[in-house]
């Protein structure tokens, strides 16, 4: 099976017919959201232990045990974990602590659209080697999800309520950036990384000093993000016209206005 990005126009051994991809696309989106909702439950016991392979189920697991790479390029070993493992930070006050609440509740929105673009281009990649890499790199998004979620719970901070809302139409875009093709797709899935990484270092600098394990988080997801993107820019991504990526913009930042307080 591939871990990474492979350009468009490799042929694969099978290829499943459109109505199927869908179904697994939807199985693989409600794995996650369960998954999500068993992680952020556990967290909240008491010396929850960090999972190496959160929210990828046994397969993960196995690769964890392993140290073979993922869809990104990030091997999954034992102390790859939760990021905030081990970092101390400064207490934080009721305004801090609202801040950087409001913060990760974005991140974390963003990761539940990430999550569906992802499983939504995959869909209707022509490629199955891309489609298999794009629905292995929504695994590695619920890994994010999973941090996010965590981080919310320690900083006495909830999910936005408009989840569902960023799922279903980050879902219909990919769709639609899937149906374009496998060059139009990885070059959305390179500018989306490219905006997620701008995104990730305007919270560094927004984060309140001493919240060091928001910091932590943020910065492996920046890693992580921008290696997607440059996997995908690389396999054959089409650059995306200037309209497009104003666009993409503008629905981030709707986005994000909105997540921070809802």
């Amino acid at each position: 099976m591939s871990n990474g990005f492979h350009g468009p126009g490799r042929s694969g051994i099978i290829d499943y017919r459109l109505q199927d991809r869908a179904v697994l696309a939807l199985d693989g989106w409600l794995r996650g959201r369960r998954s999500c909702g068993r992680k952020s439950r556990g967290a909240a016991g008491e010396g929850a232990a960090a999972d190496p392979a959160a929210g990828e189920g046994p397969r993960a697991a196995d690769r964890a045990r392993r140290g073979v790479p993922g869809a990104a390029g990030r091997t999954a070993a034992p102390s790859d974990g939760y990021p905030a493992d081990g970092v101390a930070e400064d207490p934080l006050d009721h305004p801090a602590r609202r801040v950087s609440g409001g913060l990760m509740r974005v991140n974390h929105a963003g990761e539940v659209a990430a999550q569906a673009l992802y499983l939504g281009q995959s869909v209707f990649a022509r490629d199955p080697a891309v489609r298999r890499a794009l629905a292995a790199a929504a695994g590695e998004e619920r890994d994010h999800l999973d941090w996010c979620r965590r981080r919310l719970g320690e900083l006495g901070a909830g999910p936005s309520r408009l989840d569902p809302l960023w799922s279903a139409g980050s879902f219909a875009i990919g769709a639609a950036a899937g149906a374009a093709g496998d060059a139009v797709s990885l070059g959305f899935v390179a500018e989306t990384e490219r905006q997620v990484v701008e995104h990730l270092a305007r919270h560094l600098e927004r984060l309140p000093a001493g919240d060091r394990r928001s910091r932590a988080i943020c910065r492996r997801m920046m890693e992580d993000e921008r290696r997607h993107g440059t996997r995908a820019a690389r396999a054959g991504g089409r650059p995306l016209p200037a309209p497009a990526r104003l666009m993409m913009r503008a629905a981030a930042r709707v986005m994000t206005m909105t997540a921070y307080r809802i």
